[in-house]
């Protein structure tokens, strides 16, 4: 039963949502199921905080190797909870003077927003910002020229970043208009509109018959990754 019941809840949650979207005589079926997919996905929520808890716990607990950083994920976690639950520093909706929780929680000003505008959007960026270093690290191992396939992808990459800069833009600004497609800025253009477009719709379409191969599997019961490693 552990396992059966959630693969049918499963598959037929997942079969009336595509149904509903193609007959829009059963759409209604469709809203129901996504309000029943909010009730389970705010339950993850509460799920999700918990084990986040039970992991860092035991780490500060035992001591293990990094723990202060889940101490940190911990105070950080429980500190955003509690201002986001109980509206800390929340000024009360004027239509609702003498209710003091009805106001806001994201309103400008309040510690929740300053929290999420001045920890999180920092961090956000801090992490992204890291990100530009390993492209880095990887593009110039991709970009050795060793092959065709190489020395295409290097041309074509060396063209690019020129056209966006001044200096390729300098480099053969002096072209006639004759041959003005030979600009590197217009080369850039080009080669984003039709090849990187091209390139991007093939992925696409890709991505698509991947997920729609995956939810097969998952609706109809061959894949059953979701329940975890439990025996039937």
């Amino acid at each position: 039963m552990k396992r059966t019941v959630p693969l049918l809840i499963t598959a037929v949650g997942g079969f009336v949502l595509v149904i509903a979207y193609f007959i829009p005589a059963t759409q209604g079926w469709g809203e129901f199921t996504a309000i029943w997919f909010d009730i389970l996905a705010a339950i993850a929520f509460i799920l999700g905080g918990g084990n986040l808890l039970k992991i860092h716990l035991k780490k500060v607990s035992d001591q293990a190797k990094g723990w202060a950083y889940s101490l940190i994920t911990l105070l950080a976690f429980l500190l955003t909870l509690f201002v986001g639950l109980f509206k800390v520093g929340v000024h009360p909706n004027p239509m609702f003077a003498d209710f003091s929780w009805s106001g806001e929680y994201r309103e400008m000003g309040s510690p929740f927003w300053w929290l999420y505008e001045y920890a999180f959007k920092p961090l956000t960026a801090t992490m992204f910002s890291m990100l530009a270093f390993y492209i880095a690290s990887a593009a110039f191992r991709a970009f050795r020229a060793k092959n065709l396939e190489a020395i295409l992808l290097l041309g074509t990459a060396f063209i690019i970043l020129l056209g966006r800069t001044f200096a390729g833009v300098f480099l053969t600004s002096w072209f006639p208009d004759s041959i003005s497609g030979l600009r590197i800025e217009n080369l850039t253009v080009y080669i984003m509109s039709v090849f990187n477009t091209a390139g991007n719709r093939a992925i696409m379409i890709g991505i698509a018959l991947g997920i729609a191969s995956t939810s097969l599997k998952v609706l109809l019961g061959v894949d059953r990754s979701y329940l975890g490693s439990g025996e039937e």
